[in-house]
């Protein structure tokens, strides 16, 4: 197979790339959820809000074209609902995730995405060091999507935790959550956000330092 290259972009990268990245989602999200996880444009648009967030930061693999990406920013400290599709998250969140949320220090993980074709090759965990190697920030918080509590552990669930992450705990949004914000985590499951309330598994990182 031909050699996997990572690039960081730049904000003003990620939005002239918008649409190869978007690529990527439809096929990473419908080969395993159905056409509505690749709402193509919904990830348009979602991509054109977080793009603008402080410190966002974007990688993508490429092997003659773009096969992966991951993509985060920092959480706002204040004046918002800094995850808004899942409103309870908090309460799956470490009791001291409220003082680095007022301080800037906690990184959202928000997208991570590889095509079906070339998983199971370590790019989703490339894509994720890479993406982290200079982040100074005290907490990254990401989520993958679950059936129930007494599902068995996804894909992404397992790398997350091959990963060193911990799980924090279980979420289920409320009624009327548009969903979309969470991690798509397509570390070799095409798991992620969908237009329907889902459970979330909370994973959550101390970056090594």
């Amino acid at each position: 197979m031909a050699e996997v290259y990572l690039r960081r972009l730049s904000r003003w990268q990620a939005e002239q790339q918008r649409y190869a990245v978007a690529d990527v989602h439809v096929g990473a999200y419908r080969s395993a959820a159905g056409a509505e996880q690749g709402d193509r444009q919904g990830f348009l648009d979602r991509l054109e809000q977080h793009v603008q967030r402080t410190g966002f930061d974007m990688v993508v693999a490429d092997t003659a074209g773009t096969i992966g990406c991951a993509y985060g920013f920092r959480v706002p400290p204040t004046g918002e609902e800094w995850w808004p599709d899942v409103r309870d998250l908090r309460g799956a969140l470490p009791a001291d995730v409220e003082g680095l949320t007022a301080s800037g220090r906690v990184f959202l993980l928000a997208e991570l995405m590889v095509l079906p074709a070339h998983r199971r090759l370590g790019i989703a965990t490339r894509l994720v060091e890479q993406l982290l190697i200079r982040s100074d920030a005290d907490l990254v918080v990401a989520a993958t999507e679950r059936s129930g509590d007494d599902a068995p552990p996804t894909a992404a669930g397992e790398a997350f935790r091959a990963w060193g992450w911990s799980r924090s705990g279980v979420t289920i949004p409320g009624a009327g959550t548009a969903a979309g914000v969470g991690t798509g985590s397509s570390a070799g499951a095409g798991a992620g956000a969908g237009p329907e309330a889902v459970t979330r598994e909370v994973w959550i990182r101390r970056p090594l330092r």
